[in-house]
């Protein structure tokens, strides 16, 4: 078998659940589109979606999980269920020792935190009203979903990860039925997604807690305590979190500087943005996800060989998934914007504006995907301080490079900034690992990435010619879009794995084995 039965499992169990995941989120996004446009109020709700976002992704799902993942895994290998569930306690209490006050403090300060995170608003007090009005209902999530993310992580380490992906799901859910529900009792639509924002949290919440105790985990309240277990986890945040941090600042900065240009420029960048964000979450993420207990649980076992093994499975099956998603959201840009969002108040100009930013964005993804099975193999050696220092240089590249195309591609040079210094953090990741002996790529990988790439170029050359044949469908009804967008999805995907299979880039069969094995 090619690949590992249970990576295939887990990453499957992740990855679906991750489109199912996604796909809510495109039809909160078509109906956000259709409702907001790109004008005021939409700005105003994407910097509240945002702004606990970046907290929470700083340290819930960035330093936190990568650094408590291994931490639990270990005690849990080497001293048992009761020692790390006394440990998750722990880590509970810490938590909520130092996020409580920390919400409080931010929600008192908004308005100057608006100023600091969105300056180009500062010439239209109603879009300064509107924001500062709705991150206050959203900036609580951060907490919510933080504790999630330490449920999540206790999950995941006893390889129970379908809760855990399937979490997200509710986030989606609860917005669209704000958008229905609470819209006429709010002063914007804007505002009614963010009280959905807040109860999704709560529901996140009530879910994870129950899976947990129907895995036998029940986790009680204590009182803080600065016990060993939780200087050490602290010790891995501290890096974990700079770099993290730095990272998501880096998004940020991108949203100050799309605020300081013609008003839509950060809509239009969203929209992007979130189907650029569709294969990171559905590959990286399901990739990571999957990849950090099993990585984890070898080194600490000593197993350096498999760990090895995983990281190579890591990147072939990265590659095997990005690169033809990659290709195909360049060239299919436009059908595929006009499908999803031209609707409502979202107008042609805003389709070609969000298009130019999702050809740049989708230069970048197989980087990205790269990027975090590299990552991951740091994680696993409790080495959270090299990612810092390469998220560092990532992020300068990227405020360089997007300050310097921004005056000729306007918005969209921040989508052209984010690609490249996704490609300098792989290359940079790359360096680090090859000096630390870790960087060894088998002959399995060795001779199926050029064939994946041969594969890709296939259906790339097959969707072009598709999409130019099917251009008058896209200036259609709904139905008209949707059958020419199902034809194309359809026919690419089958010229890929048709190709994939024929030139040994992948065995289909192993995989439909190995899945039907671990169930």
């Amino acid at each position: 078998m090619n690949l590992s039965m249970s990576f295939i499992k887990s990453t499957a169990t992740v990855a679906g659940l991750t489109m199912v995941s996604r796909i809510t989120g495109l039809i909160r996004d078509q109906l956000t589109a259709a409702a907001l446009g790109a004008g005021g109020v939409a700005d105003a709700f994407f910097v509240a979606l945002k702004l606990p976002n970046l907290f929470r992704l700083v340290f819930a799902e960035g330093a936190f999980s990568a650094s408590f993942v291994p931490l639990f895994s270990r005690d849990m290998e080497n001293n048992g269920k009761e020692s790390a569930v006394a440990f998750a306690e722990e880590s509970l209490a810490a938590m909520l020792f130092i996020l409580l006050p920390f919400t409080i403090l931010m929600i008192a300060a908004m308005p100057w935190v608006m100023f600091l995170f969105a300056p180009g608003f500062s010439d239209d007090p109603q879009r300064v009203a509107w924001a500062v009005s709705m991150c206050r209902i959203t900036f609580p999530y951060l907490m919510l979903v933080s504790l999630v993310s330490l449920l999540g992580g206790v999950l995941n380490s006893l390889d129970r990860f379908a809760p855990f992906a399937a979490a997200p799901i509710a986030f989606n859910i609860f917005i669209i039925a704000a958008i229905y529900t609470l819209s006429p009792f709010t002063p914007t639509i804007g505002h009614a997604m963010s009280w959905g924002i807040l109860i999704s949290g709560f529901a996140q919440l009530g879910f994870l807690w129950h899976a947990c105790q129907k895995a036998g985990i029940r986790l009680h309240l204590v009182r803080p305590r600065l016990t060993l277990r939780v200087k050490k986890l602290f010790s891995l945040i501290g890096p974990g979190c700079l770099g993290a941090g730095v990272i998501q600042i880096n998004l940020f900065i991108n949203t100050i500087i799309a605020s300081l240009l013609p008003k839509g420029s950060i809509s239009w960048l969203y929209y992007a943005d979130r189907l650029h964000q569709l294969p990171l979450g559905v590959i990286g993420i399901a990739i990571g996800t999957s990849l950090l207990p099993l990585m984890s649980r070898h080194v600490a076992s000593g197993h350096m060989e498999k760990a090895r093994h995983f990281f190579n499975r890591g990147i072939e099956f990265g590659l095997l998934l990005s690169l033809p998603c990659a290709m195909a959201l360049a060239i299919a840009a436009e059908p595929i914007i006009t499908t999803l969002f031209q609707y409502g108040r979202f107008s042609i100009d805003d389709t070609q504006k969000t298009v130019l930013s999702l050809v740049f964005f989708s230069l970048g993804i197989p980087a990205f995907v790269a990027a975090k099975v590299m990552t991951v193999t740091f994680y696993a050696h409790h080495d959270t301080k090299t990612p810092v220092r390469v998220a560092i240089l990532t992020t300068a590249t990227n405020i360089t490079v997007a300050l310097l195309l921004i005056l000729p591609l306007r918005h969209a040079g921040i989508a052209a900034a984010t690609a490249l210094s996704g490609w300098v953090q792989v290359f940079a990741l790359r360096h680090l690992l090859k000096k630390q002996g870790f960087w060894e790529i088998d002959p399995q990988l060795r001779k199926r990435a050029p064939r994946i790439l041969a594969a890709s170029l296939a259906m790339a050359a097959v969707t072009a010619i598709l999409t130019r044949l099917l251009h008058p469908a896209w200036q259609m009804g709904l139905f008209h879009r949707l059958g020419a967008m199902s034809l194309l999805v359809l026919s690419g995907m089958i010229i890929y794995f048709g190709c994939a299979e024929l030139l040994g880039a992948t065995r289909l069969a192993d995989i439909r084995s190995s899945l039907k094995r671990s169930k």
